[in-house]
C-alpha cells in the first residue's frame, strides 16, 4: 500500500481528535480570556461520564454524544458561579484557581473510582486497506470533528447568541448599556465550552485508557495548538490542529511517539516564535 496514504489517514486522524479535544478550550480561552488549566479534567468527567452510563446499560451512542456533554456542561456552570466568575480579568489568579480545581477534581475522581483503567468497547467494525489496518471509528470522529466545526460556526456567525456572545467578549461595557447582561453570557459560554469540552472526552472515551489523571497528557497539547492558532476560534484551531496534527503523526511514525510528543512541542515553540500573534493573527485575521 502507498506509504503516503497510510501517513495521510493517520495525520487525518490525529487532526481531527486533537480539534475536538482543542475545541472548548477556544472556546473558553479565545472568548473569555480565562486560563482553565482544568480543561485537560472536563475531557476526563466527560470520558468517566460515557463508562458509567455505558456500564449502567445506556447505549453507548447516547452516553458519548448526550450524556457526557450534559453532565460536564452542568457542572461546568457550577463551577462558572461558584468560581471563574470572579476571575475574569486576573489571569494569574484564574491559572492558580484552575490549577487548584484540576487537582481537586482529580482527587475526587480517584476517591470515588480509584486508580484503574478503565474502558467502553469501540463502537463501529475495522477496515482494511492494503496492510493498513484501521476503525471506521476513527472515519466517525473525523466526521465528528466537521460537524462541530460548522455547529460551533453557525452559531457564532448566524444566531443572535453568537452576535451577542462576541459583544460582550469585545466590550463588555458598551454591550450592557445595550441591555445585554454580560454576567449570563460569560456563564453560558462557560457551560458551553465544557460541554463541548465533554462531548470530546466522551467521544475519545472508545479509544482511550480512562484514568483520573488522563487529562494531564491532553492539556498542554490543547493550550499550545488554541496559542498557536491564535485569537480566531474556528480557522485558528483547525489551522494549528491540521499542522500540529501532521507534525506529530509524522515524527512519530519516522521515529516513535515519544519523539513525535517532543517533535510537536519544539514545532510549537517555533512557531509561537515566528507567529507571536498565532496562525489566525497572520493569515486569518476577521475570520472566526
Amino acid at each position: 500500500m502507498d506509504l503516503s496514504l497510510i501517513i495521510a489517514l493517520d495525520v487525518v486522524n490525529g487532526a481531527s481528535s486533537l480539534f475536538l479535544l482543542c475545541l472548548g478550550l477556544a472556546i473558553i480561552f479565545g472568548m473569555m480570556k480565562i486560563i482553565n488549566l482544568a480543561h485537560g479534567e472536563f475531557v476526563m468527567l466527560g470520558a468517566y461520564a460515557t463508562v458509567i452510563s455505558a456500564n449502567a446499560g445506556l447505549n453507548i451512542w447516547i452516553a458519548m454524544l448526550v450524556v457526557a456533554p450534559l453532565s460536564v456542561g452542568l457542572v461546568g456552570l457550577v463551577i462558572e458561579r461558584c468560581l471563574i466568575r470572579f476571575l475574569y480579568g486576573r489571569l494569574v489568579d484564574s491559572m492558580l484557581a484552575t490549577w487548584g480545581l484540576s487537582l481537586c477534581l482529580i482527587g475526587l475522581v480517584t476517591t470515588i473510582f480509584g486508580n484503574t483503567i478503565n474502558g467502553v468497547p469501540t463502537p463501529l467494525g475495522g477496515f482494511q486497506l492494503g496492510a493498513y489496518r484501521s476503525s471506521w471509528y476513527t472515519i466517525f470522529l473525523l466526521a465528528m470533528a466537521v460537524l462541530m466545526m460548522a455547529l460551533v460556526y453557525g452559531v457564532l456567525r448566524f444566531t443572535r447568541f453568537g452576535l451577542v456572545a462576541r459583544a460582550v467578549m469585545l466590550n463588555p461595557g458598551m454591550a450592557a448599556t445595550l441591555g445585554v447582561n454580560p454576567a449570563k453570557v460569560y456563564m453560558a459560554t462557560f457551560g458551553i465550552g465544557a460541554a463541548v469540552t465533554g462531548l470530546a472526552g466522551g467521544l475519545l472515551a472508545p479509544v482511550s485508557g480512562i484514568t483520573p489523571v488522563m487529562g494531564t497528557a491532553f492539556v498542554a497539547k490543547c493550550f499550545i495548538t488554541v496559542v498557536g492558532g491564535g485569537a480566531a476560534i474556528i480557522s485558528g484551531t483547525l489551522s494549528a490542529a491540521g499542522l500540529f496534527g501532521f507534525v506529530n503523526q509524522l515524527g512519530a511514525f519516522l521515529t516513535t511517539p515519544v519523539y513525535g510528543e517532543v517533535i510537536l512541542f519544539l514545532s510549537a515553540i517555533l512557531l509561537i516564535r515566528l507567529l507571536p500573534q498565532g496562525i489566525s493573527g497572520r493569515f486569518f485575521k476577521g475570520t472566526l
